[in-house]
């Protein structure tokens, strides 16, 4: 008896894109690896959430604003 797993050899991209899910969950990955390098850009340069929203020409709450 030999049972085969239908879900061998999926990928869970393949999970994402079939629950329409693929698009909004790369977008997710991306805003937090670039929210985590630009924690890390601040913490070299010793820069505030103040003095890099100055920079950036935002506000402190945009920097703390994260999507849903």
């Amino acid at each position: 008896m030999n049972k085969i797993n239908k879900h061998i050899g999926s990928s869970f991209d393949s999970f994402l894109k079939e629950e329409d899910l693929l698009e909004e969950t790369h977008a997710r990955a991306l805003k937090r690896a670039l929210s985590e390098q630009l924690q890390d850009s601040m913490e070299t340069s010793k820069l505030t959430k103040v003095s890099m929203a100055d920079r950036m020409a935002t506000s402190r709450s945009q920097l703390d604003q994260e999507s849903v």
